[in-house]
């Protein structure tokens, strides 16, 4: 979502190679460069304005150290102002209060609060170790209540059942009594949305805030809706007392103009954001890693808790002895890599948060779910010793694999090529030679996002 800004901001500092120092004059030329983009993210005018003078103030007084160009000595001026802009640093759920802690959820229709709130309860499951209650308070979208259960029973966690015909206010009361009683240590709270703002939905939902008292009031905001979603933002500060922000839909082709305004326009801090459809696809928001992948910088920290999450790390040390004993990199290792790979969004995913000159030399090709199926549905075609021996798949054998696996013999011989690809790549690894083995991604997988 973020590409545009990017690429806008390494021109940016493009702008200032040959330059000896950090003047008004060149500094001036380069935030007209900035200013474009920002307004072409679509950023709202007023918070644009407030940041460039905040740059072209910092960058004035700014000691350009000897070993820093001076485009670097203003892109860190730059990082510096967009980590502020976007809340400074990360804040974290605050559920230190007598159980049930309650978390409400606000926002319009079609925002996301429905998936944002399994999402939720997913963390606090699984990460803080909480029973968590789900309860839904929207009694006018069709299935609004019945897709919130779903979503329950697939995240693991309670669901607090409730009808159409059941008013909001009584619906939450109930549940919070149920809650208290059955020892749930966190409830969350979905609260109907509307196409745009009126005053009964704020009524409603200043009704449900004061009933409730929640420790967290969280408002999820689409970053779809660009500047839009800064007006609707203060229409609900204005209405409830926020305490942090959602950011949904951050993996769409959005502008990202909403993920640098809508801290600013309410004083709440981004707490979260949304990067997809999966329930495990929330991210806890940081904004000096947000503002160091906006200026191409990547976000290493965010790939290697990831990593610590997702991959298994026994096999990943199996997998690492193996490689480094000479015993050699198999079809078996293939396969299990491209499951590791998916746990964690998969190679696209991975190359997003590369700084942008590896992430260039990362890119690989594009597939969709069904070529990864395919291709383990090849390897699972393969006899163990096929597995363990690729080199032994002659042409009457690869003929064999292509009919166990319903495909064609061509795309055998594509997937042994990627194998070839990821079996050097490994080499690299256990030899320590990274920018070899970035080369090497591009076709080394096929394509995972």
């Amino acid at each position: 979502m973020l590409d545009n800004l990017t690429e806008r901001f390494a021109r940016v500092a493009k702008t200032l190679r040959g330059e000896a120092r950090l003047t008004e004059s060149n500094i001036q030329d380069t935030l007209r460069e900035v200013r474009m983009a920002l307004l072409e993210a679509d950023v709202a005018l007023p918070i644009v304005k407030d940041f460039i003078a905040a740059v072209r103030e910092k960058a004035l007084g700014q000691d350009v150290i000897t070993s820093l160009t001076p485009g670097q000595a203003l892109i860190g001026v730059v990082q510096k102002e967009l980590t502020r802009l976007m809340g400074s640093a990360n804040a974290p759920l605050d559920i230190a209060t007598t159980p049930p802690a309650v978390i409400l959820l606000a926002g319009l229709q079609g925002s996301g609060k429905t998936t944002s709130a399994a999402k939720l309860a997913r963390i606090l499951r699984q990460d803080k170790r909480k029973k968590v209650l789900l309860v839904s308070c929207d009694v006018y979208r069709p299935a609004a209540i019945d897709q919130l259960r779903t979503l329950a029973g697939q995240v693991e966690v309670e669901f607090f059942d409730s009808s159409s015909d059941q008013a909001p206010r009584a619906i939450a009361e109930a549940a919070i009594d149920w809650a208290r009683k059955h020892y749930c240590d966190v409830v969350v709270i979905d609260t109907a949305g509307r196409l745009a703002i009126d005053e009964a939905m704020m009524r409603e939902i200043s009704e449900l805030h004061s009933v409730t008292r929640p420790i967290e009031t969280l408002f999820v905001v689409d970053a779809m809706q660009g500047q839009d979603a800064i007006n609707t933002a203060k229409a609900f500060a204005a209405a409830l007392k926020l305490t942090g922000i959602i950011l949904t839909k951050l993996d769409g082709d959005a502008r990202g103009g909403a993920a640098l305004s809508v801290c600013s326009a309410t004083g709440a801090p981004i707490k979260f954001v949304g990067m997809g459809e999966k329930l495990d696809a929330l991210e806890a928001f940081h904004p000096d890693r947000m503002a160091s992948r906006i200026l191409g910088m990547g976000d290493m920290l965010t790939l290697i808790e990831e990593a610590h999450r997702q991959v298994d790390v026994e096999q990943a040390r199996k997998l690492t002895t193996k490689v480094k004993s000479g015993k050699g990199f198999d079809l078996y290792d293939f396969k299990a890599q491209i499951s590791q790979m998916r746990k964690m969004g998969g190679m696209q995913a991975m190359i997003d948060k590369l700084p942008s000159e590896l992430a260039r030399m990362a890119q690989g090709s594009h597939a969709d779910e069904g070529m990864i199926r395919k291709v383990e549905g090849i390897i699972d075609s393969m006899t163990p010793l096929e597995r363990t021996k690729p080199e032994i798949l002659k042409a009457s054998r690869k003929r064999r694999v292509a009919a166990g696996a319903g495909v064609s013999v061509q795309e055998v011989n594509r997937v042994l090529a990627q194998f070839e690809q990821a079996q050097k790549m490994m080499k690299m690894v256990s030899r320590g030679n990274l920018q070899k083995m970035l080369r090497g991604f591009k076709g080394a997988f096929p394509g995972l996002r």
